[in-house]
């Protein structure tokens, strides 16, 4: 089965419900969603576990994803969570599983912005392949058909595709029309890596702590508006649609029936045109809003950091080779 053209993101932003989020999959899957977009971290996936054994659905029409979480990147750990994550969602194998965060860097649950782990550290590409390693693994073992990655830059992942045995199948990654990375887009398409597109509306209900005064809000913009009303339908329409215009897998989250609806029917019909697809790439403006500032370990300047945007990974020299590990 290759992966649908959207799916149902699980992350709840803190504030629903490990049953609510597992009502919404279950109505998902009642709509016709067969793209689930899961994680360790989420907390939920023993509840969506039991939706999907319930489903009656045939295994090989579900393609479900999970994600390791960044405190548990040594070799055996990867192996453990993947093997949870199987029990919790009562499933044999996994369809796609992901490294969450390109680095090890713990945050707790509920935390704010000023939230900061003593041992967070930069992206260290040798310790990075050792949790590499373990995925490669269990894709040897059957226990996940793909491996992929998330929240990657082109230099991590020039990195490693040099040293990786099996190449990541996917990279998910923030995407919305204010915040398109296209280059980062083209360099994954290029190189064959699927383009999973997270907070694909904009991310409205994300947590206070990735939200600033500066961010600005995808479905309120004259452009997209201007669609919805030529096309007749919600802006949050009109990003899904983008998305797939521009080959990427959306997989927006919501736990309302009328939306959960509206966002698969806009992925199958009335897509945007080539001339749309170009106005939208207009008004692109580098909006992230999944910034990542608890992932900053000691000495980082700002959540730049986290994102290479010069194309160097920053490493500072007390964690290069023969420093502090």
């Amino acid at each position: 089965m290759d992966m649908p053209i959207i799916g149902v993101g699980t992350f709840g932003s803190d504030h629903i419900s490990s049953l609510e989020m597992a009502q919404a999959v279950k109505l998902a899957l009642e709509i016709g969603y067969r793209n689930i977009d899961c994680a360790s971290v989420y907390g939920n996936e023993r509840e969506i576990g039991q939706v999907l054994a319930q489903s009656g659905i045939p295994r090989d029409q579900l393609w479900i994803t999970s994600k390791v979480w960044n405190d548990s990147h040594a070799y055996q750990k990867v192996i453990a969570s993947a093997k949870q994550s199987l029990k919790d969602l009562r499933l044999d194998y996994l369809d796609l599983y992901l490294v969450h965060w390109p680095f090890p860097n713990f945050h707790p649950p509920m935390c704010d912005v000023t939230s900061r782990s003593p041992d967070a550290r930069p992206y260290l590409h040798e310790q990075f392949m050792e949790t590499w390693s373990a995925m490669e693994a269990l894709a040897k073992e059957g226990l996940v058909r793909h491996i992929g990655t998330s929240n990657m830059t082109k230099a991590k992942l020039e990195l490693l595709l040099a040293s990786a045995s099996i190449r990541p199948f996917a990279n998910e990654m923030e995407l919305h029309p204010l915040f398109g990375q296209y280059e980062l887009l083209s360099y994954v398409q290029e190189q064959g890596i699927r383009a999973i597109g997270y907070s694909p509306l904009g991310s409205p209900n994300r947590p206070e702590r990735d939200t600033t005064s500066e961010d600005k809000v995808d479905m309120d913009h004259p452009v997209v508006k201007e669609l919805a009303s030529k096309h007749n339908c919600h802006p949050a329409a009109i990003c899904l649609k983008w998305a797939v215009g521009n080959g990427i897998v959306p997989i927006p989250q919501s736990t309302k029936e009328r939306n959960l609806r509206s966002n698969f029917l806009s992925v199958h019909e009335d897509p945007l045109t080539h001339e749309e697809l170009e106005l939208l790439k207009t008004i692109d403006c580098n909006n992230r809003l999944i910034k990542g500032q608890v992932f900053l370990w000691e000495g980082a300047d700002s959540y730049h950091d986290l994102w290479d945007e010069d194309g160097i990974i920053p490493i500072p020299e007390r964690y290069r080779k023969g420093g502090v590990r």
